[in-house]
């Protein structure tokens, strides 16, 4: 099955931002457009996308410092800057934060087409038959960031999907809370361990229909994924 790639799309001028997402829409591409940089990170943090393209002048948050958060939560994730800052120095900060392109206004939407096909089909779309786990009767699909039993799927947002990552890279071996932290939130703090404890939740809610799948706490320690083959 071809992956669907969902973008999200942040633009403060509305009529613009309409435009490009009724395109995509029409190109094929699912899109969710925020006029905020404040909430597009919180989208962000709670949905699966798979590609980003962003103005670098936002309200909330800037676009520069909104890619520089998101990078701390994917670093994969294509991100594109559309900019009426056309300047030099606005390029290089665009690409030096984690941007993977650079258009700047004016331009054609087919321009902004051809722009993000090539990209997908040298980063979305490539084959990862190694991001594919079976875990007893789920199958977690990482590359279509997925949770598939008995032929029902749930998407994943971006924290489960590394959380999930995570725990499958070290199946039935305990992964340690600090390793957590480091590895997804880049820091170990209160506040991003009350938030891993969120998502840790999530998670033991998705396997809950197989007694054959389960996320222990390990007191003190941290986490294991125990897979009964």
């Amino acid at each position: 099955m071809e992956k669907t790639i969902k973008i999200l799309l942040v633009e403060d001028d509305k009529n613009l931002g309409y435009i490009l997402k009724s395109f995509l829409i029409v190109k094929g591409y699912p899109t969710v457009l925020s006029s905020d940089g404040l909430d597009a990170l919180v989208r962000f943090e709670n949905e699966a996308f798979d590609f980003v393209i962003l103005d670098t002048v936002l309200s909330g948050v800037d676009g520069y410092t909104l890619v520089e958060k998101i990078r701390q939560y994917d670093v994969e994730i294509p991100i594109m800057f559309i900019s009426s800052k056309t300047s030099r120095a606005d390029v290089s900060r665009g690409f030096a934060v984690g941007a993977d392109d650079f258009i700047c206004k004016p331009f054609s939407v087919d321009e902004l087409y051809e722009r993000v096909n090539a990209i997908c089909k040298r980063t979305v779309l490539k084959t990862k038959s190694e991001h594919v786990f079976q875990l007893a009767s789920y199958t977690f699909d990482g590359v279509r960031h997925v949770l598939i039993r008995n032929g029902v799927e749930k998407k994943l947002t971006n924290r489960e999907l590394d959380l999930l990552f995570l725990f499958c890279e070290y199946k039935n071996r305990i992964v340690e809370r600090s390793l957590a932290l480091q590895r997804i939130w880049h820091e170990e703090n209160f506040f991003n361990a009350r938030n891993m404890d969120v998502y840790i939740a999530k998670i033991r809610k998705l396997f809950k229909d197989d007694p054959n799948v389960e996320l222990q706490n390990i007191h003190g320690v941290g986490y294991r994924l125990v897979v009964k083959e």
